[in-house]
């Protein structure tokens, strides 16, 4: 499953030499990983009216160029395998020229709210992912 999100770089989101602040990639990354969700019909909320959240138990990131003011990036999400008890999704920020600025990966894994305890992707969900692989 390859999803795309754009984002324009904030004047806030830079350090003095107008490069992004290497702490915004985890936002970037954010906002990638629920527009993906999103557009397969799935939104945190939902999952946390059901009873399941999904925190974050790894997140990467590795710098190849700087990204700066103003630019326009795509961050391409990429799940490779279908969920079970996490999920896995890879990231590629490219800036208007195509070229690969930072690549990042993030582990999350759902949890049943009312037992703080991991638990498999619900199976509703999961059928949601599976159109992305067959």
């Amino acid at each position: 499953m390859v999803t795309e999100t754009t984002i324009r770089v904030r004047y806030g989101e830079t350090d003095q030499m107008g490069v992004v602040y290497h702490g915004n990639y985890a936002l970037y990354f954010e906002e990638a990983r629920t527009d993906a969700l999103r557009k397969i019909n799935i939104t945190y909320k939902s999952m946390e009216e059901e009873g399941v959240m999904m925190p974050v138990v790894s997140l990467s990131t590795d710098f190849k160029r700087p990204a700066k003011y103003d630019d326009l990036l795509t961050i391409r999400s990429i799940m490779r395998e279908l969920p079970t008890a996490k999920i896995v999704l890879e990231y590629e920020v490219l800036n208007e020229a195509n070229q690969l600025l930072a690549t990042g990966n993030s582990i999350l894994v759902f949890v049943d709210m009312k037992t703080n305890r991991p638990i498999k992707c619900p199976e509703h969900l999961y059928q949601k992912f599976t159109t992305f692989f067959v």
